[in-house]
């Protein structure tokens, strides 16, 4: 699909796209496939310069039939962001116009541009799966020329990275009764198998042997046994691992603590930080980074029956700790405490937790930031790195002492999982933190972020796939 080729205006192409600033000289070559009149064609608005703005015209001459301009307004103003956004805009305008053979002049917009445009063509030309009767047909891939000086480590890294944000959107918009925890467990498989990554799922039984008190009353409630998913990437020899703990909620109706009938709707999507982790398992599979790097999943749905855990209930987590059950549908954070548990055998350098946790965090930061909370200010400093570099906005919360004694207050049990609404995000962060101890520890709330309510440059509506493109980034560049 793609190949790499050196500039030449007087090849042949269906489309080149080429990247014009406000103050640009005009190259002679291009200019050529217009009779010199490129100049003459920006004074006339005919070719736009203006930020992100994409202009197509046939050519004069020549045999390449057209170019595809985009704005870049004054060069000194451009940045990664928007440079991934324009070239999500043009895979969208190659999609919808069947273009098929595309070269893109990566010179005329900035150093890296490579890694860029893959990475954004994998993320802008996603669709969602659909179960319609009437299957679509299957579309061609273009044939993609990549013009200049060009690193095949940049376009395939671009690569991994959007198709791990795939992978993370398709499994949160499978419904839930084709993606339980069995199916859910059966994917984590086939994508060990696929990456030759060892691969381990604990079943009810042997929990229950390890005490999982936590995450086994979620799934009191359900006749779908609950599975946890442990995968393993090692790229390194004498390493300890960073641990990637993620939520696996299949479906949430909140239990005894049950959600509105608006709120229930768009509960399939509560697995997002597990899909997020298995995202994030395919980037490595292609990228094969230099680290160690534990990937666990609690899976279940939070279901009621006659089993279902209840209000008042007092459970016993896996390292022994007592929780006193206030609120049902504060499900998550107990499947994080007994993953987390499992997760600290591996004796993790870090450990780094990802769930749809709670309502409050899209009161705080709304949809475009994701909540962290974190033990170690280094550990959060490379997350915010990685984050600004692939534009997933994150923002630190306080973890204070007051928070901390809300979730240890209770009459009957070591901890209770609501302490109420006042503070509920940074509570829900909390009560993982009492599972974490001493390691160095970064929770992501991502309630907010994991579904946009409209298409972007960047991809549809829908679940988003958010913090694979960040957490590969950090494990890419970890220093610690």
């Amino acid at each position: 699909m793609y190949q790499i080729a050196q500039l030449n205006w007087t090849d042949s192409y269906e489309t080149i796209v080429v990247g014009i600033g406000a103050a640009d000289a005009i190259d002679e070559g291009l200019d050529a496939l217009f009779n010199g009149r490129v100049k003459t064609l920006i004074q006339s608005g005919d070719i736009s310069t203006k930020t992100g703005e994409v202009t197509v015209l046939p050519t004069f001459a020549g045999e390449t039939t057209r170019i595809l301009f985009v704005g870049l307004g004054q060069r000194n103003d451009i940045t990664t962001e928007n440079v991934r956004n324009w070239f999500g805009k043009v895979a969208k305008q190659m999609k919808t116009r069947g273009l098929k053979d595309v070269a893109v002049a990566l010179h005329t917009f900035t150093d890296g541009a490579a890694r860029m445009f893959t990475e954004a063509y994998e993320m802008a030309t996603y669709e969602h799966p659909t179960y319609k009767s009437a299957p679509k047909e299957a579309v061609e891939e273009p044939t993609i020329t990549l013009l200049g000086d060009v690193d095949q480590t940049d376009i395939d890294t671009g690569v991994a990275y959007g198709k791990g944000v795939n992978v993370a959107r398709t499994l949160t918009m499978m419904p839930a009764n084709i993606l339980t925890a069995e199916t859910l467990a059966d994917y984590a498989v086939e994508l060990a198998k696929r990456h030759d990554f060892k691969y381990r799922i604990l079943e009810k039984e042997e929990m229950e042997g390890l005490g999982m008190g936590a995450l086994l009353a979620v799934n009191q409630g359900s006749t779908i046994p609950p599975k946890l998913i442990v995968l393993e990437y090692r790229g390194a020899e004498e390493e300890a691992p960073i641990a990637v703990v993620g939520k696996g909620v299949t479906f949430d109706t909140g239990g005894y603590s049950i959600k509105p009938k608006d709120g229930i709707v768009g509960m399939k999507g509560d697995m997002g930080g597990a899909a997020t982790v298995l995202g994030l398992f395919e980037t490595l599979g292609l990228t094969r980074p230099k680290r160690n790097v534990i990937g666990v999943i609690g899976a279940t749905d939070n279901m009621i029956s006659g089993d279902a855990f209840k209000p008042d209930d007092v459970i016993t987590a896996m390292n022994g700790k007592t929780i006193e059950v206030l609120n049902t549908d504060a499900e998550g954070r107990l499947v994080l405490a007994d993953a987390v548990t499992f997760a600290k055998t591996y004796e993790p350098t870090a450990i780094i937790d990802v769930a749809t946790l709670t309502g409050g965090v899209l009161v705080a930061l709304g949809t475009d930031v994701t909540g962290c909370l974190t033990n170690d200010d280094t550990l959060y400093r490379s997350l915010e790195t990685a984050s600004r570099e692939t534009n997933e906005l994150v923002w630190q919360m306080p973890y204070f002492d007051v928070f901390i004694d809300k979730v240890r207050k209770s009459e009957v049990a070591d901890l209770n999982n609501s302490p109420g609404r006042f503070g509920h995000m940074i509570f829900g962060g909390a009560f993982v933190g009492e599972f974490v101890g001493d390691t160095p520890w970064l929770h992501l709330d991502i309630a907010g972020t994991s579904e946009r309510a409209a298409a972007n440059d960047l991809g549809p509506k829908g679940p988003t796939g958010v913090m694979v493109r960040t957490l590969a980034r950090m494990i890419e560049s970890w220093e610690r």
